[in-house]
């Protein structure tokens, strides 16, 4: 049987991800970073963990646990992650470093220690969660364009440091999953942006955090949880699974015009969104 460890399984696609598999008859490990959520996930019938990403001892914790009990990791899917909304004149140094710790510094560290189990048996897949929003960039969404195109930067590093052999590298590029993201957005631009006196004070009042606090799930190309999950499961059935995997419309159509429109054109139509 194939194992994988998730991480950021409270809820939206690491929770419907970890379902997913559980269902095929993969034996996931169910990770997520509040107690509270953890002993859900063990209702839920799951092995668990309790990671923060931040916490390189949580993740060595985990992986020896799954050594141990299984000699081998088959794969893993970088999933944990938050959006820190706020213009980027507005983001402190401390904020950026905050959402750099969870989006990316956290995903490198679960990368590292589960390359060297790779590396050592010989085969490994690692799946890493990105977004649209590392391909293209949307206002006040600086802190999480950054951290995504972090994520793409070293992952493409790290899939040619790997060709050849029995260790494969997947990005997945998704554009709008039905999930908590607005909710826990909402929580950190409270936390962490300043409204009061900022250039843009009338636009978040009036614009952003009126669409942080909808509960409305219409977006354009919206699409389940189950679209993500789907995708880890493909990716889980192939021997040679594919570097990229687009999800929903929005990623492919902005994915496409940004190859080909100039700087120019694309920065005024992002600019509409």
């Amino acid at each position: 049987m194939q194992n994988i460890l998730i991480t950021g399984c409270s809820s939206g696609i690491g929770l419907q991800t970890a379902l997913t598999l559980k269902e095929n008859n993969y034996k996931v490990y169910a990770s997520a970073r509040k107690e509270e959520d953890v002993q859900m996930l063990k209702d839920l019938g799951f092995e668990t963990f309790q990671i923060d990403v931040k916490n390189k001892e949580d993740i060595s914790n985990a992986f020896e646990t799954i050594i141990k009990n299984d000699i081998k990791l088959d794969a893993v899917f970088n999933n944990a992650g938050y959006g820190q909304p706020g213009a980027v004149e507005d983001l402190s140094v401390d904020t950026l470093k905050e959402q750099f710790d969870t989006n990316f510094f956290g995903l490198h560290e679960v990368t590292l220690q589960a390359m060297k189990i790779f590396r050592t048996q010989g085969f490994g897949k690692i799946i890493q969660h990105s977004s649209v929003l590392g391909i293209i960039s949307l206002k006040y969404r600086g802190a999480y364009n950054a951290s995504k195109y972090a994520i793409e930067g070293i992952t493409d590093t790290l899939r040619q440091e790997v060709l050849g052999s029995n260790i494969f590298i997947s990005t997945i590029n998704t554009g709008p999953v039905t999930s908590k993201f607005r909710e826990n957005a909402l929580i950190k631009f409270n936390k962490n942006i300043q409204i009061e006196g900022s250039f843009f004070e009338e636009v978040y009042k009036k614009e952003l955090k009126v669409r942080l606090e909808s509960n409305d799930n219409n977006a354009p190309f919206n699409l389940p949880a189950t679209s993500v999950a789907n995708v880890v499961l493909k990716i889980m059935q192939t021997q040679k699974p594919k570097p990229r995997y687009y999800v929903t419309k929005a990623t492919y159509i902005l994915g496409f015009l940004k190859r080909i429109l100039s700087t120019s054109l694309m920065d005024k139509l992002l600019n509409k969104i």
